[in-house]
């Protein structure tokens, strides 16, 4: 895939008017790590979830209050949860990293177990101000960590393990909904 505007360090910024542009993972960590580590602040889940097994080769559309975000393919092993939100967003969790998410409390009912998150994310609002001392438009898609398009819009949160290993939205309704500060 060939990217235009693609900003790097010492590089001129990207057009603020171009929604178009896809950024890659690395180019988002490299344009967000410095400022989430400046002014990130930690957050954990408030809210149970809803999880099960995911079927291999299952495509999973989150869907969240103002629409489509990301859709993603299961592999053997990986898990569907469902948060607790007016939306009832579903997204896929590898199953290396969902033992190391989310606790198991109880069934839900025939086909979900509830859990208790335990991890925390580092994260920031996309803030106008940010969006734009950034070079990024108000609106703006890049590759998720699993390979599929992301779209962040201003209002939202970008965050992610605090680790920094990857990066992800987090739709504005639904991150009040489900995180409150650490």
């Amino acid at each position: 895939m060939h990217l235009q505007n693609r900003p790097t360090f010492g590089a001129p910024k990207p057009n603020p008017t171009d929604k178009h542009t896809m950024y890659t993972q690395e180019e988002l960590l490299e344009m967000f790590r410095p400022l989430l580590l400046r002014e990130g602040a930690v957050f954990q889940k408030k809210k149970n979830v809803y999880a099960r097994p995911a079927t291999p080769g299952e495509c999973i559309q989150t869907i969240t209050k103002d629409g489509l975000e990301t859709e993603n393919r299961a592999e053997a092993g990986d898990f569907v949860v469902r948060n607790q939100t007016a939306a009832g967003e579903t997204y896929i969790v590898p199953g290396h990293k969902f033992s190391q998410k989310y606790i198991l409390l109880q069934p839900a009912d025939d086909t979900w177990m509830e859990y208790r998150p335990a991890g925390r994310i580092v994260a920031v609002e996309l803030t106008p101000e940010r969006l734009a001392a950034l070079g990024l438009p108000d609106e703006f898609e890049f590759v998720a960590s699993w390979g599929t398009a992301m779209v962040a819009r201003s209002g939202d949160f970008l965050g992610g393990p605090d680790s920094l290993t990857e990066l992800y939205r987090l739709a504005r309704q639904e991150f009040f909904e489900t995180y409150q500060p650490d």
